[in-house]
């Protein structure tokens, strides 16, 4: 049986590697995205921008590569037509001034509807994170996911060997969290409807 954790607000994530918060410069989303698209950063600068910030993105080791691959595979099995799946692309998140590239995403439509804009929110139906050893940073994520209103978040957790799964969103985060387990089936739920489900085990490396 899958397990129930209690959900409370995130907290703000302990930045121990950078000088005081008061220090920092915080950027607005328009202010990011115009250098991004005047060719300020390089294919070589892996960023994205998480509450105003400039967040670097780890390079994948093989079990991570291997669990994204093979959850963007289960997605596409069975997400229904009208929706598709996003490899590492960006969502654009305005209340919370964050553009982040999570793994995987299921974004409705087909591909060519953002060619001139990424999707917000309304559009995303389902984010996926894979975690190894930024497993915090992927549950410190769900204020920005939670809080800019998209419906479902899951993690890959590689540490523990589950997947996490938050839902019902609101400004804080996510009001609740269930734990699926090898041996059990997640829920993919999309646009609030049940439309199939993936195996723990189809997805773990």
């Amino acid at each position: 049986m899958s397990t129930i954790i209690p959900t409370q607000p995130a907290a703000a994530a302990e930045l121990a590697w950078a000088p005081p918060a008061e220090s920092l410069y915080r950027m607005s989303l328009e202010q990011y995205e115009a250098m991004v698209a005047s060719g300020v950063f390089s294919r070589g600068d892996r960023l994205h921008l998480i509450r105003g910030l400039l967040v670097a993105k780890m390079t994948q080791n093989t079990p991570h590569s291997t669990a994204d691959l093979l959850c963007g595979d289960a997605l596409e099995r069975t997400i229904p037509p009208g929706w598709h799946v996003r490899p590492a692309k960006p969502i654009r998140i305005a209340g919370q001034a964050s553009k982040p590239e999570p793994d995987r995403s299921v974004a409705r439509g087909e591909i060519r509807d953002y060619s001139r804009h990424d999707p917000d929110p309304g559009d995303v139906a389902l984010v996926v994170e894979v975690a190894d050893s930024r497993l915090r940073e992927a549950r410190d994520l769900t204020g920005v996911y939670g809080g800019g209103g998209i419906a479902v978040y899951w993690i890959v957790n590689l540490v523990d060997r589950q997947v996490e799964v938050y839902s019902d969103p609101f400004q804080g985060g996510y009001r609740s969290r269930v734990d699926f387990k090898p041996g059990q089936a997640i829920p993919v739920v999309i646009d609030s409807r049940q439309v199939g489900t993936i195996a723990v085990d189809d997805i773990l490396p």
